[in-house]
């Protein structure tokens, strides 16, 4: 009895946690707000703002209101895992939200239901997991329907569709990393933020200053609404702290790959949220290929647990995650008592 409590609320736990991470995630509307109609076109300067907010919420969560206690990190390892971890992540956030300055939301975000897949690659060519020909074959409706959306993208821009691809790689080298850390390093979400935000602003705030320093300067000489700009672009940061926080609570919860799935049920809301602010033409074919993207998702979600029911007993290793229901039993995998 005990254990269907644990279990059940395990899974309450993280149906919660991905409603949470869904629910943040619609606000990178925000963000193509702020560089479209507020013409605030710096992306670097916005994802340092997100970084510093994330920064600060970290701290006053931990040291001021004690929600959390902090898990003190060896100097070495703050270097050799999470500095890695926050400069993928930069890349990341930089490349969403330039590619959100070039291209619009709905389209974006159906370049980053590509997620999944770069995830399997990575897994496949880094850390040598063979999957089953099922899961490739899942990924091919994914990769279809990406392509017909680019194809038939009315708005369609270059440097951003590069911008957004990239950042689904980045996505995917982020997500492993992050699992690995918060798997195999005990660390929360929270603490995860309060190392990870310092090291990100650092790493941001140079090329920022020397990059848009001149066309902010530029951008406050035309006289915008100070308080109403300066409220809405730090309203977006602190939107970001609680973005950061739900994505690392998230993986926590749960893995990688049930993560990226989880990610991709939100872009049906948010290309109809793109289309109702923003009004960007979508074609009836680039529909049709949106919604085979999220089905090519939805079946992948469905082939991975599939496989996994023929293999419980899978055993866990420190790169794999925490539940065998949740990943597809590896081929010739070495089983290794390190990260």
């Amino acid at each position: 009895m005990e254990e269907s409590r644990l279990c059940q609320w395990t899974v309450i736990r993280s149906v919660l946690a991905i409603l949470q991470w869904w629910g943040f995630n619609v606000t990178v509307i925000m963000n193509k707000w702020i560089l479209q109609k507020m013409d605030f076109k710096f992306p670097l300067t916005v994802s340092c703002i997100h970084f510093i907010c994330s920064a600060i919420g970290a701290y006053t969560v931990i040291k001021v209101l004690k929600l959390k206690p902090l898990i003190v990190v060896d100097p070495e390892d703050r270097w050799r895992r999470i500095f890695p971890m926050s400069f993928v992540f930069c890349i990341n956030i930089v490349l969403g939200n330039v590619s959100l300055r070039y291209i619009p939301v709905s389209f974006m975000q159906t370049i980053k239901s590509f997620t999944p897949a770069t995830t399997v690659i990575l897994q496949w060519l880094v850390w040598s997991k063979h999957f089953d020909l099922r899961i490739w074959a899942s990924l091919i409706p994914i990769v279809g329907g990406i392509l017909l959306t680019s194809i038939t993208e009315l708005s369609f821009n270059m440097f951003g569709f590069c911008a957004a691809l990239f950042g689904c790689l980045a996505t995917s080298t982020k997500t492993i990393l992050a699992e690995s850390l918060l798997h195999g390093y005990k660390f929360d979400s929270i603490n995860t933020v309060y190392y990870m935000a310092p090291f990100a602003t650092m790493i941001l705030a140079l090329p920022a200053l020397l990059l848009e320093g001149s066309g902010i300067v530029a951008w406050l000489q035309t006289d915008p609404p100070l308080l109403s700009s300066f409220f809405i672009i730090f309203g977006s940061g602190v939107l970001a702290f609680c973005l950061n926080f739900s994505i690392f609570y998230v993986i926590h919860s749960t893995t990688a790959v049930t993560f990226n799935v989880a990610g991709n049920l939100k872009v049906a809301v948010a290309v109809t949220c793109s289309w109702l602010i923003f009004r960007n033409p979508i074609s009836m074919m680039n529909a049709v290929g949106c919604a085979i993207t999220l089905v090519g998702c939805t079946f992948y979600g469905y082939v991975r647990h599939m496989l996994s029911q023929q293999a419980p007993g899978t055993p866990r290793t420190p790169r794999t995650p925490r539940k065998s229901m949740e990943f597809v039993p590896l081929v010739n995998e070495k089983l290794e008592d390190k990260v």
